[in-house]
């Protein structure tokens, strides 16, 4: 991951990836990165992850889980952000 907003969002929220060895986090993947900020992050941290990444981008990363990857959110995380993807991908028509 070469962007630096996205490291230094990492570094920000350091604590939420704590499980993560600290050399490591610098190759945190975006599934990853998502996963986690919508899992386990607050409001704010998830308004500023969309402004970092984009709505779209972020859209195309949970819209493309399958099998695992999907089950590893939470039932209510993902049902709210799969209301706000539709609603989103509808808007774009």
């Amino acid at each position: 991951m070469n962007n630096p907003e996205i490291k230094q969002f990492i570094r920000e929220h350091s604590n939420l990836f704590w499980y993560t060895p600290e050399e490591k986090k610098d190759e945190i993947s975006h599934e990853f990165l998502v996963e986690t900020i919508l899992n386990y992050g607050d409001l704010q941290s998830v308004k500023q992850l969309i402004n970092i990444v984009g709505l779209d981008r972020m859209t195309e990363i949970f819209s493309g889980l399958e099998g695992r990857k999907k089950l590893n959110y939470y039932p209510e995380i993902y049902h709210f952000f799969s209301l706000l993807v539709n609603k989103n991908v509808h808007s774009n028509i």
